[in-house]
């Protein structure tokens, strides 16, 4: 696992060797938060088959970076991980 930063936005990735090719390494995204500076939250995404962001609606708002980790940490409804 690991994670990228862009402006007010977190990604997590997933990174592994590429299956056909175990000496190359990908990064899937899993999940994303976005900073909101005037509600000082943070909107929760998970990854959508095609390849685009999706309000995460099972908790779309979080109000910290703790709780957006530990939120896909538990992956209850595996949107993340699915």
């Amino acid at each position: 696992m690991g994670y990228r930063i862009d402006g007010q936005s977190v990604t997590i990735v997933e990174i592994r060797p590429i299956w056909n090719d175990p000496k190359r390494i990908q990064e899937m995204a899993v999940a994303k938060t976005t900073y909101v500076q005037s509600s000082n939250t943070w909107k929760v995404y998970w990854m959508l088959g095609n390849l685009k962001w999706d309000a995460y609606n099972p908790q779309p708002v979080v109000g910290s970076i703790k709780t957006f980790t530990k939120l896909v940490d538990e992956d209850k409804h595996a949107c993340f991980f699915g």
